[in-house]
């Protein structure tokens, strides 16, 4: 496509037109102390700035917006800072998934309302990262992403420490006397640092990494840790490079197509990547159009080796990624898997992004000739358990519980097992299978992280730090264990998940890709028909729109109203 003029602009309707109108939004604008130099002629960018006092992953976004801003200004733009909602996976409750689709809506109608030619996405806090592509994906302006980045590895007595799992990890310890209390706080106070994303391949560094592999941020730029000058840098670049990307008309829909989506399936399995980017890319390729289901991430995940060493299914953290060569030199070792015709926010295809990449570290990110698992991370199951799917982390489970058969102990929601789990009477050992019901996008709600249920006391103390658990919940991207999660349909709505009894035997079967409950179809359908739907969590509010409209896991938990590429028209200028 031709290069744009300034008459082509959206802006332009707004501060081009010889009107009433026009004469509000230019004396406006002279009003915040703007010249007519500052916008005439110049395409204005939307920095839309997730920052918020109570997300320590984006504590860094008001020097970042600043620095994002003056590339803007070098490179010829009008850069004009909306806030969005923040979105804190610590500390925003039930979850954060809760609110990813109003994240999104919020994206979208900023994009739409305003007079934006095009749009600086910033984010990384877990569900940000999706809900910032999902918005521009629907309004489909000239859009490019900034990651907040990793923080800086976490240390105790000499040890690194990685958010989330270690976390796990010593709670576990703690609870049967292996370490102190002391202990325990000395590793509060060291495990996160500095600014920035959980430094795990987390949900956070997963979906950064998934963005990059789209071909939506510039090259290298997701593992680069928040506290690193060259974050800074990438910052102003990515401001640089979205006005070129405006001139040029270079859309999300041009840059996320299905071969970008397998791209960055493909980047997830060999990075051992949250099993939260199914239900995430699921969603964003939903919004335009794009014909991707579980059933493709698994055929991706056989062919995908395993090779980034990374907590918590391996070894190292982001810091060492980004050390090692980052994203780029990973997929360099995938070059012939991926589509490297694909086009990037670059201005360049991907097979050029990556050409000169190499790996720094071989214990960090293995050669293609020496992956950590020949096949990908994430793996799909179905059975008549998970009828229309369920997922599981095959790098972070206990081999041994790959293929395992055991007794059903069900616990009827989150706070039923929060009761129980420690009970010295639970009829529990370390074969059977734990479950937990109504956990899902309508049970919890919001399908919290609550999939890493946690191992009896008992349990634990028989030396035992791993047992084979189902939910239709999810679990943090920094979590590990034999967790079989995001079980389609959820229990809430009738799914089988909501048949199970105590003492029923369940089989798992990971090579197999097989869920099944041991459980005949005529006793199945006399519990099915015997089931009675929970009550309505919700009679208002939020929480009303959301019930009414949050689709399964397997499509991704967005609305159905936002789903698809149905137009939406541009607001009349009045």
């Amino acid at each position: 496509m031709a290069r744009k003029r300034y008459e082509d602009l959206r802006s332009y309707r707004w501060y081009g037109a010889d009107d009433l109108r026009s004469f509000g939004h230019r004396s406006r604008t002279l009003q915040m102390g703007y010249d007519r130099a500052d916008w005439s002629g110049k395409p204005v960018i939307a920095v839309i700035n997730t920052w918020s006092e109570i997300n320590p992953c984006h504590t860094h976004f008001k020097d970042r917006a600043e620095e994002v801003k003056r590339g803007i200004w070098q490179a010829g733009g009008f850069p004009v800072e909306l806030p969005a909602i923040s979105l804190s996976e610590p500390f925003q409750k039930p979850t954060t998934m809760m609110y990813r689709n109003l994240l999104a809506l919020e994206v979208e109608e900023l994009l739409r309302s305003y007079p934006a030619d095009g749009a600086v996405l910033m984010g990384g806090c877990d569900k940000t990262t999706p809900a910032l592509l999902m918005g521009a994906a629907s309004m489909n302006l000239p859009a490019i992403f900034v990651p907040a980045g990793p923080m800086l590895r976490g240390n105790w007595r000499g040890k690194s420490l990685g958010s989330g799992s270690d976390t796990w990890k010593y709670w576990a310890e703690l609870k049967v006397g292996n370490i102190t209390r002391k202990d325990w706080e000395e590793i509060e106070d060291g495990i996160a640092r500095t600014p920035g994303t959980c430094m795990t391949m987390g949900t956070a560094a997963t979906m950064m990494s998934a963005v990059e592999a789209l071909g939506m941020s510039l090259p290298a730029s997701s593992a680069i840790p928040a506290a690193d000058s060259n974050h800074s840098r990438m910052a102003s670049q990515s401001g640089r490079r979205i006005v070129e990307m405006v001139w040029d008309d270079q859309k999300p829909s041009d840059v996320m197509t299905e071969k970008a989506f397998e791209n960055a399936i493909m980047t997830v399995m060999a990075i051992g990547g949250s099993t939260n980017a199914a239900i995430h890319l699921l969603a964003m390729a939903g919004r335009l159009g794009v014909p991707i289901d579980l059933d493709r991430f698994d055929s991706l995940s056989r062919r995908t080796p395993w090779l980034a060493d990374i907590r918590p299914s391996g070894r190292f953290l982001m810091e060492d990624f980004y050390y090692a060569g980052g994203l780029p030199a990973l997929m360099g070792e995938l070059r012939d898997l991926l589509h490297l015709d694909a086009v990037t926010v670059s201005g360049r295809t991907l097979g050029e992004d990556i050409e000169r990449a190499d790996v720094y570290n071989e214990e960090v990110i293995r050669r293609r000739a020496n992956p950590l698992n020949k096949e990908g991370g994430l793996v799909v199951l179905r059975g008549n358990l998970a009828p229309d799917g369920a997922v599981i982390k095959q790098t972070a489970c206990d081999p041994k519980l790959l293929k395992h058969k055991g007794p059903a102990v069900v616990f009827a929601d989150y706070n039923d097992m929060a009761a129980r789990i420690d009970d010295p009477d639970l009829p529990v050992t370390p074969d059977s299978v734990i479950v937990l019901k109504h956990a899902g996008p309508q049970g919890g709600p919001g399908m919290p992280e609550w999939g890493m249920l946690p191992i009896p006391k008992k349990i634990l103390e028989l030396g035992v730090r791993d047992m084979v658990r189902i939910s239709d919940a999810r679990m943090s991207g920094t979590s590990y264990g034999t967790c079989v999660l995001h079980v389609a349909p959820e229990s809430w709505v009738g799914g089988p998940l909501a048949l199970v009894k105590d003492g029923d035997m369940i089989e798992l079967d990971v090579a197999g890709r097989r869920l099944h409950l041991d459980v005949s179809d005529a006793e199945l359908d006399a519990r099915r028909a015997a089931w009675v739907p929970p009550a309505r969590k919700f009679e208002r509010g939020f929480g009303a729109i959301y019930a009414d409209h949050i689709t399964q896991a397997d499509k991704g938990c967005d609305f159905d109203v936002l789903m698809g590429t149905r137009p939406t028209p541009e607001p009349e200028i009045h």
